[in-house]
């Protein structure tokens, strides 16, 4: 009892101590008053908890923040003389939370770097690059001469710039996965968290140029987010963190040495999601993004009064330009009437024949371009009627199918990958956190079953449903006069109008769907990212209440 009380006297009076020396940063628990661990200081101990006090939330490459709000979806549709209106459209107020998008559609360019790094990591693997192919074949028409785009639309320079078509949605799916990852180790090896590129290439570091790639092995399979995260890409740079929960005295790792120049220098481990510099993945936005990111009413909202409604991601109710300098420019790429898709020659009214590239026309009040015309843009959703009557008021989206990284052992947590280092997924078992037991239970059953040699062998899962693409769904099909069924559940929603439609389809409120592996000559996409942390992006000039600054903890003296 003795011993147990002048530890715990021992712990205060360190806490106190400590806290006195980082009162002026306030680097410290406010609730034990223990200091956190920080890399500068030589007072350290093993054990001690480390936190991302200097986190700065930013986008990754490619995206722009979208500060989100209230929405009313559908609101901007409008009936247009001669076409039928959308009935498919019903307006409700939403919220869509803060998020990222790419600025611009994905390109011919972005794409042909995705297959040049499949075709240099799995040089023989013909099946892995043939099916990330876009289909240039939606080109062809039985009635217009078309070879040429077939030939060259997707790899001729002169079409670098041009947004990628002939993708479907499992492609861009997969594309978004891909961009992920290569994102995410770019930034962890340009901070040095990873083995930097020049070390990896064997050009090493120093004067000395000692230390060479064959200092850290490369790993098997590429890097993977998901695979990093949970400790199976084995790769620590001369920048990894310091790892402060191994015990005093234990061995250190090759780049720690290095990094310190000492035999003794701290452990280092890999990154974390507490770290921040790990990105959220990228994704197809879902529809109620792209819908208020596309309208971009932010232009014409002031202390919460929209002063203008949009018909379109500009100002106006026509297709042309009211400024003066421009005024009757088209500002989009669309077919302005039956048979005219480019104007007259000599005064081209949108200054292209088929698509156009990805930077043309004047950006929307977000600062995206081609949000209306060019192509259309496939979205996450699952395609019904009747999404934004059934779904949540908050972040609405119909599509989740909820999965778990499989196990490849229960008990280290190691998840099972692929042949190209990716996780294979398998059906979420519960909507809640098990309990131990529970958990422990469920991984004997999953561990029998990838050891059974019965093909036939039942699918280790609760009776809880991880497919809730049909929750709420008032309407699960729709068929045609045949009895075939034309909407279900990989029926996606794509919306923006294209090069090939008329104006009607450029308003941000309508909407089509087709099949997800299905692809098309009008229709490509552009990524998203969630965004973490408060949904107000800037607060220059912006009312706000003052906040006092956060206070390092004190022990009151006891009298």
């Amino acid at each position: 009892m003795k011993k147990l009380i002048l530890y715990s006297f021992t712990c205060l009076s360190l806490a106190v101590m400590l806290t006195g020396c980082s009162s002026k940063g306030g680097n410290s628990s406010s609730k034990t008053g223990i200091p956190y661990a920080d890399r500068k200081s030589k007072k350290n101990q093993s054990g001690a908890f480390a936190v991302a006090s200097q986190y700065k939330r930013a986008p990754g490459p490619g995206l722009i923040p979208i500060e989100g709000g209230v929405l009313v979806v559908g609101g901007s549709a409008i009936e247009v003389p001669g076409v039928e209106p959308n009935i498919y459209n019903y307006k409700r107020q939403v919220t869509v939370p803060s998020f990222y998008m790419d600025e611009t559609e994905v390109s011919n360019t972005d794409w042909l770097e995705y297959l040049h790094w499949i075709r240099y990591n799995f040089p023989e693997d013909q099946e892995f690059y043939y099916n990330e192919l876009p289909d240039t074949l939606v080109w062809r028409r039985a009635l217009s001469y078309n070879e040429p785009y077939v030939d060259n639309y997707l790899r001729h320079p002169a079409y670098r710039d041009y947004p990628v078509v002939g993708v479907s949605w499992e492609q861009a799916s997969r594309y978004c996965e891909w961009r992920t990852s290569r994102a995410n180790e770019f930034i962890l090896r340009e901070k040095g968290i990873l083995t930097d590129y020049k070390t990896l290439a064997g050009g090493g570091s120093g004067r000395n140029n000692n230390t060479t790639a064959a200092a850290t092995p490369k790993p098997t399979n590429p890097f993977n987010t998901d695979a990093y995260l949970n400790g199976q890409y084995d790769d620590k740079g001369k920048n990894a963190p310091v790892d402060y929960n191994t015990k005093s005295g234990a061995a250190t790792t090759t780049a720690g040495a290095a990094a310190g120049g000492r035999g003794n220098a701290q452990p280092r481990r890999t990154a974390t999601l507490e770290d921040g510099v790990i990105m959220q993945p990228y994704r197809l936005p879902t529809e109620a993004e792209w819908e208020y990111a596309a309208l971009g009413l932010i232009g014409n909202t002031e202390y919460e009064n929209i002063n203008q409604n949009k018909i379109y991601p500009w100002n106006g109710l026509g297709v042309s330009s009211a400024k003066k300098k421009t005024r009757g420019m088209i500002q989009a790429n669309f077919k302005r009437a039956p048979g005219d898709y480019m104007g007259v020659g000599g005064s081209l009214n949108d200054k292209g024949d088929l698509t156009v590239p990805v930077i043309q026309y004047t950006p929307n009040d977000f600062g995206l371009y081609n949000m209306a015309g060019n192509v259309n843009e496939w979205v996450n959703d699952v395609y019904r009627t009747g999404t934004f009557t059934d779904a949540d008021a908050f972040n609405p989206y119909r599509g989740n199918y909820f999965t778990n990284k499989k196990l490849e052992d229960s008990q280290s947590g190691k998840i099972s990958l692929d042949k190209y280092g990716n996780p294979i997924k398998e059906n979420a078992y519960s909507g809640r956190k098990q309990t131990w037991a529970e958990k422990q239970a469920q991984a004997k059953r999953s561990d029998s079953i990838s050891k059974s040699t019965d093909p036939q062998a039942p699918v280790a899962a609760a009776a809880y449903q991880a497919d809730q693409r049909g929750y709420r769904d008032r309407q699960n099909t729709i068929l045609n006069e045949e009895g075939v069924t034309l909407v279900n559940d990989k029926s996606r929603v794509y919306k923006g109008g294209s090069w090939n439609d008329m104006a009607y389809w450029l308003n941000p409120a309508t909407r089509r769907f087709m099949q997800q592996d299905e692809s098309s000559a009008e229709v490509g996409f552009r990524c998203a990212m969630t965004m973490l942390g408060a949904p107000e992006i800037s607060t220059a000039g912006k009312r706000s209440f003052k906040n006092p600054p956060q206070r390092p903890y004190r022990v009151s003296k006891g009298k």
